[in-house]
């Protein structure tokens, strides 16, 4: 499975978060797209709508397990996709922002 790290993502670096609502709404990495693993597959036309055609889509949970699970899906997809390491913990352990849908600081679930 292809990863990355946290500290080899940059601002602007399209970002897919596949966290549950609840998880999402305590915080996020702004600008990131959310699709839950719960919804993805009939959801899937929203991420080949946002991500960019010749760019990677970087796939994050709270720890990794689930990013794995459709970042596999979507390299099988012929998408290029990897998993980010440790995940949205890693994310706020590195002091990468975390925040609320009004742009609140917020927190990992």
């Amino acid at each position: 499975m292809p990863t990355v790290e946290v500290s080899d993502l940059k601002d602007g670096d399209f970002l897919l978060d596949v966290r549950e609502d609840d998880e999402w709404q305590a915080g996020h990495a702004e600008g990131a797209l959310h699709i839950p693993i719960s919804d993805f597959v009939a959801r899937y036309g929203e991420l080949t709508e946002a991500a960019p055609q010749d760019g990677r889509v970087n796939v994050i949970c709270r720890s990794g397990g689930r990013s794995a699970q459709v970042a596999m899906y979507l390299v099988q997809q012929g998408i290029d996709a990897v998993n980010v390491d440790g995940g949205m913990q890693v994310w706020a352990a590195a002091g990468r922002p975390v925040v609320t849908d009004d742009g609140q600081p917020g927190f990992v679930l």
